[in-house]
């Protein structure tokens, strides 16, 4: 698999570079559901951020490092000003990537940083303990998803599991646990909040968000983020998730690329 500074990626597709930013806890594929639509209209360049997936950890972690090195990801791929999409940690990487002027178009699915500090408090928790869980539980990794940590994982995580792929919802989760970088990022939280300015007047950016988001809650967070960026165009996926590719593929699709 590729990798360039020191992140591991995939890329397919034609069109106009798209970079993909996962989430905490998450890896590259957790595109895969909306990767072959994107590919068909984008060159789609997803991305493992340090210690997630099959990057490494090299250093430090944190939401504004995350920034900073895929910024330079895109800088050493001579991408001139992509378009990103991001979801939870990765909106929040990507609206800032944004703030800088290294992107011409956001699309931020779910983003961190519209939280007070109960819900952020929340958002922590909740995945920190899921992931305690699930390493705990004396099976393989396979038959984790089985296990309560697997079931809260899919109840956080999918606002409709039945329709997430089995090797899906397995590779999810064992991102979950495996992830190296998790407690730096996760620690990193508590220093995030976005931060409303004018920077972002001149970029396209879309916020899009699941209405069954039980991490970050749409009826709050949705609407913070509606006052803190009046100009950007915001999204309802009904009856989505947190992470909502499998849960309303269309939906997302046409979010990232409208």
């Amino acid at each position: 698999m590729p990798e360039s500074n020191g992140l591991v990626y995939n890329r397919r597709g034609t069109g106009a570079p798209l970079v993909l930013v996962h989430g905490l806890g998450s890896r590259k594929e957790v595109w895969n559901p909306i990767a072959p639509a994107l590919a068909e209209r984008r060159d789609v360049i997803a991305v493992d951020l340090p210690g997630f997936g099959s990057s490494a950890v090299d250093g430090p972690g944190g939401v504004y490092r995350y920034v900073d090195r895929v910024a330079n990801f895109i800088d050493d791929l001579g991408l001139e000003k992509p378009e990103v999409a991001g979801n939870s940690m990765g909106g929040a990487i990507a609206l800032e990537l944004g703030r800088r002027g290294v992107v011409s178009k956001v699309t931020a699915v779910s983003p961190i940083g519209f939280w007070t500090k109960a819900e952020r408090i929340w958002c922590q928790q909740a995945l920190s303990k899921t992931r305690a869980l699930g390493k705990l539980a004396p099976l393989q990794l396979s038959r984790v998803v089985h296990t309560r940590a697997g079931g809260n994982m899919l109840r956080l995580t999918y606002g409709k599991p039945h329709l997430v792929a089995e090797q899906q919802k397995q590779g999810d989760l064992e991102g979950l646990l495996l992830a190296t970088g998790f407690d730096d990022a996760a620690a990193s939280f508590a220093g995030y909040d976005f931060e409303r300015g004018n920077e972002l007047d001149d970029v396209a950016v879309t916020v899009a968000w699941g209405t069954r988001d039980a991490l970050l809650f749409y009826r709050t967070q949705a609407a913070r983020a509606r006052a803190a960026l009046p100009k950007a165009s915001h999204v309802v996926l009904r009856g989505s998730g947190h992470v909502p590719f499998a849960d309303d593929p269309a939906g997302c699709v046409d979010a990232i690329l409208g």
